[in-house]
């Protein structure tokens, strides 16, 4: 991508990145487009292939789902920032529209909103 293209992105609500967290792993963008253009972080849920069956706060995404190579977990637990700067351009991929709301139904109940 030309520099001038990529100086004007920033990412998406629903898009997975790369990004370095405890280790290099994938990260759905949760925070608007609106601030995700003008800010200069994002908030983010960190996704992992570990899956915790009995953790009701981990959302599972299907494998390829976002571009996402094994079947995966949303870690709706641990909603955090994280500088755009930081996050490895470009995109994986989008989720689903159903899987977002399903990751947004479950950081609402972990951090206790209605």
């Amino acid at each position: 991508m030309p520099a001038s293209a990529l100086s004007q992105w920033f990412p998406r609500r629903g898009e997975i990145y790369i990004t370095k967290l405890d280790k290099l792993r994938p990260a759905l963008v949760i925070s608007t487009d609106v601030l995700n253009q003008h800010a200069l972080d994002v908030c983010i849920v960190p996704i992992t292939s570990v899956e915790h069956a009995a953790f009701s706060l981990r959302v599972p995404l299907a494998r390829h789902e976002g571009g996402l190579q094994l079947a995966s977990w949303a870690k709706c637990d641990q909603v955090t920032t994280l500088e755009k700067k930081l996050l490895q351009y470009p995109p994986l991929g989008v989720v689903g529209l159903d899987s977002l709301l399903r990751i947004e139904k479950a950081i609402k109940r972990a951090l206790g909103l209605p």
